[in-house]
């Protein structure tokens, strides 16, 4: 004889579900009363749920909160969180699409960069969260053999990202969080775009600028295209020393012989 009751991952499944939509019911017949009603019991757990990302948001977006307001970031979060349920249980993955969502809410549309500002927000939480990697050595660069280094491809460091975007929002990001209004009122939005280059350093993240050249040889190897491709036909001049500063800074774990890539050269367009 089969019981009706739900296996436990059924119930898990359901009181996820509803949890996310209020509506969904089934759960509440599961749940014992107790001097509470069940529907009351979950909205206990789902407004607990609710402030819990609420306040992931708020620990990776300080610059959009204060742009914003406190008020204002509340409800667009909760809106978000109604729309992208989070798919880990780890809090500081959540809330990537957060910049897209923002640049699809009309309430949002007065402030055109504030998306692109959410953009860099994101690449500053996820290098400062990834995980501990050891540089490339570059003895071990300096020992291989030089003809084939153009076949050669670097493996990127986790907490290395490239951010560009079509407003100065590396300036916009210092000016909020620093609270210098004086800094924040001589930025002419119009002054962009930026080719940014986000990375964890000992001391902390730097966010700096590139031209949009490096930007995008930077990019490339990233990607993992070899070198010979990401430089392309004509180099500027100062190709290799910009591939210096980046090995000197750490942005590779490791290099290897490239196989021929059908990847995209990252384009610049926005």
């Amino acid at each position: 004889m089969q019981s009706d009751l739900p296996s436990l991952l059924e119930l898990q499944r359901a009181f996820a579900h509803e949890l996310e939509n209020a509506a969904a019911g089934g759960t509440s017949a599961h749940v014992i009363a107790d001097g509470l009603a069940p529907q009351a019991r979950l909205g206990i757990y789902r407004n607990t749920a609710t402030t819990t990302l609420v306040g992931a948001l708020r620990l990776s977006y300080p610059a959009i909160q204060a742009l914003v307001g406190p008020e204002f970031f509340e409800g667009a979060a909760r809106l978000f969180i109604g729309q992208s349920a989070p798919q880990s249980a780890w809090l500081d993955a959540y809330g990537e699409a957060f910049a897209e969502f923002l640049a699809r809410l009309p309430e949002a549309a007065a402030i055109g960069y504030l998306s692109d500002v959410a953009r860099q927000e994101w690449a500053v939480s996820t290098v400062l969260h990834a995980p501990d990697a050891t540089p490339l050595d570059l003895r071990r660069l300096a020992e291989s053999d030089v003809s084939a280094a153009g076949d050669m491809h670097f493996l990127p460091h986790p907490a290395v990202r490239l951010v560009h975007a079509a407003f100065p929002v590396d300036a916009i990001w210092r000016a909020v969080l620093n609270r210098d209004d004086h800094a924040l009122a001589r930025i002419d939005p119009a002054a962009g775009p930026v080719w940014l280059l986000v990375r964890r350093t000992a001391d902390g993240i730097d966010v700096d600028r590139l031209s949009a050249w490096q930007w995008q040889f930077t990019a490339a190897l990233l990607a993992g295209h070899p070198l010979h491709a990401a430089l392309g036909p004509t180099p500027p001049a100062d190709a290799h020393a910009w591939l210096a500063t980046l090995l000197s800074a750490g942005c590779f774990t490791g290099f290897g012989r490239a196989q021929a890539s059908d990847l995209p050269i990252p384009d610049l367009s926005l």
